[in-house]
């Protein structure tokens, strides 16, 4: 039996999807996966993952600059037009969903960049990263706990019959741990996080999403998972086609601890796989790891990354078909 609420053969993508068209993807994808989501489009104007945060976020004054989204600091604290704008966009957007989605039971998905990766991105007032300044960054990642609690209540009302899944998008954390993150001047790197204290915001945002079920997201080789699963997450989404020996070490802790996989893969660029081989690669490392067959059936099958680069809709929807197929096959093997 499954030990989590979406049974075998469960399927979901990481939400960036290629197009303008909110409302043609929404209803395609409350039929296409077995975990439909708020689709981001990044082709719109502030339909990308850094401006639907700061439409999320309501207690932060935040504006848009060349460089990217900046804290606009002193003692105005309104939103400036460009925050407004992305959060009339994301509240379009729901708008949309709750009309498509009258009726609908089951799990829902919605996606917010995390802590760390809003820290590593979003400069504060006078330059460079908030990522520099320790109270900002708890500020801001207290913020976006807030404006998140608001969110995922705004959403339980307008779709009372939802599992609600909560997606944190944390790319930016291997570059903080590693202290990689490039300083105004370039010259410089800023100084890196302590494990604990990545734990500390990241947990923070977790914890405001409660009860909602978490997953983490973070596509590169070494994806802290020890970080997310001491942070409290409830299930983790990684490209499989790019994990070292130490990820797939910690996916097995993380497994053996009762968190979620999001195995990513079907590629999100290139040539479309067979099911059999988008499958195999999760299925030969699983047991070569000493995994056991019947947690497999838990694994939620999702393309690699975001869709949102595919050439076209039609691209994207080829790979997201594809999902199913590859879950079957994975679900085959944890029978046999």
């Amino acid at each position: 039996m499954s030990s989590t609420p979406f049974g075998p053969a469960a399927t979901t993508a990481i939400g960036s999807l290629p197009g303008e068209d909110l409302r043609e993807w929404t209803k395609y994808l409350l039929e296409a996966v077995t975990i439909p989501f708020l689709p981001e489009l990044p082709a719109r104007p502030y339909g990308d993952m850094l401006s639907r945060s700061s439409g999320v976020i309501t207690s932060l004054a935040m504006d848009l600059q060349p460089a990217g989204w900046r804290l606009t600091g002193g003692n105005d604290t309104r939103a400036s037009l460009d925050q407004r704008r992305a959060r009339s966009l994301l509240l379009q957007d729901l708008d949309v969903l709750e009309e498509l989605a009258e009726g609908y039971t089951g799990p829902l998905k919605l996606q917010v960049t995390g802590p760390w990766t809003l820290a590593a991105t979003v400069e504060l007032p006078r330059g460079d990263k908030v990522l520099a300044d320790h109270g900002a960054r708890r500020d801001l990642a207290e913020a976006l706990a807030y404006g998140l609690q608001g969110h995922i209540a705004d959403l339980r009302k307008r779709v009372p019959g939802a599992e609600l899944v909560v997606q944190i998008d944390e790319p930016g954390l291997p570059a903080v741990l590693a202290g990689a993150v490039p300083t105004a001047s370039g010259w410089g790197k800023h100084r890196s996080v302590d494990g604990p204290g990545s734990v500390d915001l990241l947990s923070r945002v977790i914890e405001a999403a409660a009860p909602a079920i978490t997953v983490v997201h973070c596509c590169a080789a070494r994806p802290p998972i020890e970080v997310f699963r001491k942070a409290g997450a409830g299930g983790v989404a990684v490209d499989m086609a790019l994990l070292t020996e130490a990820a797939w070490e910690q996916i097995a802790f993380a497994v053996e601890d009762n968190i979620t996989l999001y195995a990513g893969v079907v590629p999100t660029t290139g040539a479309v796989p067979k099911a059999e081989q988008a499958a195999e690669l999760l299925t030969r490392r699983w047991h070569e790891i000493g995994l056991t067959q019947k947690d497999l059936v838990d694994v939620v099958i999702t393309p690699a990354c975001g869709l949102a680069g595919s050439p076209s809709p039609t691209d994207a929807r080829t790979r997201l078909e594809l999902l199913r197929r590859t879950a079957e096959v994975v679900g085959d093997t944890a029978e046999a």
